[in-house]
């Protein structure tokens, strides 16, 4: 079944096309929650409220060609998650002194090298802010501006969070290698 027959008949409210979007696409958006949350409980609450909001919008959908449904979906779960991470925010600070700025680039790791489950449980081990920036800037490619916009924090905040997550995760990479 194409994306444009399973948007219609969900359009149409028939439950045989939710459920093969639902079992099409749940995996990837539970992936979406965890990314941004790293638990799975609250990951599993966050995909059914994520399904209940695509099933209650999917009649604005307007299909843009192969693989608009999935991006359009994978920003409501990415803004059910960040919606969810507002309410429930507790302040995690690490202080900087603990990790100094370091990029992750040129520094002679080979991130290939790196089991990309090890570097995601890297990235779920970041405290709750920095995981949602890092996310928000590298998998969906946001501007420090738009960061700021979603999370409700100053751009400088944004920017120092990214610095210290990527320091972090440099610092959990070179450990990593090091054996």
């Amino acid at each position: 079944m194409d994306e444009k027959a399973l948007v219609s008949g969900c359009q149409q409210g028939d439950n045989v096309y939710r459920k093969h979007l639902y079992d099409l696409y749940a995996q990837r958006m539970m992936g979406i929650c965890y990314r941004y949350t790293a638990d799975r409980r609250t990951s599993e609450d966050l995909l059914h409220d994520g399904f209940i909001k695509v099933f209650e919008s999917i009649h604005t959908f307007q299909y843009r060609g192969e693989g608009s449904l999935r991006a359009w979906m994978s920003r409501i779960f990415a803004n059910v998650s960040l919606e969810y991470l507002r309410k429930n925010s507790r302040q995690e600070t690490i202080p900087l002194e603990e990790y100094p700025e370091e990029p992750l680039v040129g520094t002679g790791y080979d991130i290939d090298l790196i089991p990309s489950d090890v570097l995601m449980r890297f990235i779920a081990e970041l405290p709750t802010g920095y995981r949602a920036v890092f996310n928000l800037n590298t998998f969906d490619d946001m501007s420090h501006k738009e960061i700021a916009e979603q999370l409700h924090i100053n751009e400088s905040s944004s920017r120092s969070q990214l610095a210290r997550a990527k320091a972090i995760l440099s610092n959990k990479i070179k450990n990593y290698e090091k054996g």
